[in-house]
C-alpha cells in the first residue's frame, strides 16, 4: 500500500476545463502564477428580455515555495471579476488561502477555498452555461462548494491495481452574517442593520473509491444555524452519494448526484438530484445533457413535491486552447403543488478565454 496525494489533485482534475494558468516565475524554489479565465455572451429565455452576461470571470494569483524534505506551501487569491457594471463592486473574493502540502503526510488548507464536502458532490458541476444550483445555496457559509474561513486536510492511499481511496475533513469556527432592513419611524425611512444568521462550528468529511475511471463518494456536512427569519436554532445538514466515470471533456463521462439537505436554501428537508452525460469528440466538441431537480421531504402538505427541476443540453467548443465557445438551452419542467409555477426555458451562448 502507497500512500498518494490523489486527494489533493481531485479539485483540479474534476475543473480541468476551469483550471488555467501562466507561470511567470520559477526558480525551481518559488514559483508564481496568474490565471483565471473571462467571459462574455448574451442570456434570454422565452419570457425575459435578451441581456449580455458574464459566467463566473476570476482572476488568481497563485505562489508557491519548496521547503525540502516534500513539503510544499502555496498561497492563492482569487477574485470574481464584474465585467458588466464595474464601479466599487467590480472586484470580490472567491478563495484565499495558505495551504501546505507533503507527499506522504497530505494537504492541509486554511481560508476560503473548495470545501471537502465538494470533491464528491461536485462531479455533475462542469458545463459553463447550466450546471448544479442547489450546491450553491448559502455555500459559503454551509460549505458545500466555496466554504469561507475552513481549515481542511486531504489524503490519500493508492492501492494499485485495486484503485485508491481519497478522504478530506473540513472545519469552520462561529459566524454571524448580517441583513440590511428599512424601518419607518414616522415620516422617517431608517435603515438598520440585523443578524440574519448566527451559525455554530461546522464539521465535514468526504472519502471517494476510484478504480479503472469509476469513482464513488460520500460527503457529510453539519453544524446548527440560529436563523433571525423564524425557523429559529436547527441542525444545517447535507448528505451526499456520488458516482463518476470518465473525464470531464476527454471522451465519454457521466455522473450523477444525490443530496440529502436539512435546513438548507430556504427548505426544512430536500432530497436534492444532479445528473450529466457528456461526450467529447477528438475535435475538442463536447456535447452534454444535464437534469436537475429539488424535492421537498418535508412533513405537511407539499410533501414529495418538486420544488423544480431543470434539464440543459449544451455544447463547447475548444476554438484555441485557451479558447472555449458555449451554448446551452435549459428546459423549465417546473414543480409540482404550491411549487407549480409558470415555465420559462432559457438559452446563453458566448465565449470564454483562459488566462
Amino acid at each position: 500500500m502507497k500512500k498518494t496525494l490523489l486527494a489533493v489533485a481531485i479539485p483540479a482534475a474534476l475543473f480541468a476545463n476551469a483550471v488555467s494558468a501562466v507561470e511567470l516565475y520559477n526558480d525551481d524554489v518559488n514559483t508564481f502564477s496568474i490565471g483565471g479565465h473571462m467571459s462574455a455572451g448574451l442570456i434570454g429565455s422565452d419570457e425575459g428580455d435578451t441581456k449580455v452576461n458574464s459566467v463566473s470571470p476570476r482572476i488568481n494569483l497563485e505562489v508557491k515555495r519548496d521547503l525540502g524534505n516534500g513539503v510544499v506551501v502555496d498561497a492563492k487569491g482569487e477574485w470574481s471579476v464584474n465585467m458588466l457594471d464595474g464601479g466599487e463592486n467590480a472586484f470580490s473574493t472567491r478563495l484565499g488561502y495558505l495551504g501546505a502540502t507533503h507527499e506522504d503526510f497530505g494537504r492541509a488548507v486554511i481560508g476560503t477555498q473548495w470545501a471537502p464536502y465538494f470533491d464528491v458532490a461536485g462531479v455533475a458541476d462542469m458545463p459553463i452555461a447550466f450546471a448544479n444550483d442547489f450546491l450553491y445555496a448559502d455555500h459559503g457559509n454551509i460549505g458545500t462548494a466555496r466554504a469561507e474561513s475552513m481549515v481542511s486536510y486531504r489524503n490519500g492511499f493508492d492501492f494499485a491495481e485495486a484503485g485508491s481511496i481519497n478522504f478530506g475533513l473540513g472545519w469552520q469556527g462561529k459566524n454571524t452574517t448580517t441583513e440590511t432592513v428599512f424601518k419607518i419611524d414616522g415620516s422617517e425611512v431608517i435603515e438598520e442593520s440585523q443578524d440574519a444568521a448566527k451559525y455554530s462550528d461546522r464539521v465535514q468529511a468526504s472519502i471517494s473509491y476510484d478504480l479503472m475511471g469509476f469513482s464513488l463518494g460520500y460527503g457529510y456536512n453539519s453544524g446548527d444555524v440560529d436563523y433571525s427569519n423564524g425557523a429559529g436554532k436547527v441542525t444545517a445538514e447535507a448528505q451526499t452519494i456520488s458516482a463518476a466515470y470518465g473525464n470531464y471533456g476527454s471522451g465519454l463521462y457521466v455522473a450523477a448526484v444525490l443530496a440529502q439537505n436539512d435546513y438548507i436554501g430556504g427548505y426544512d428537508e430536500t432530497n436534492n438530484y444532479e445528473a450529466i452525460v457528456a461526450y467529447a469528440l477528438a475535435n475538442s466538441l463536447n456535447l452534454s445533457i444535464n437534469y436537475e431537480a429539488v424535492v421537498d421531504e418535508a412533513s405537511g402538505v407539499n410533501n414529495g413535491d418538486t420544488i423544480y427541476s431543470q434539464s440543459a443540453f449544451q455544447v463547447e467548443y475548444n476554438f484555441l486552447p485557451n479558447v472555449v465557445g458555449y451554448a446551452g438551452y435549459q428546459i423549465d419542467l417546473g414543480g409540482d403543488g404550491a411549487y407549480d409555477t409558470k415555465k420559462d426555458n432559457t438559452w446563453m451562448f458566448g465565449g470564454r478565454v483562459y488566462l
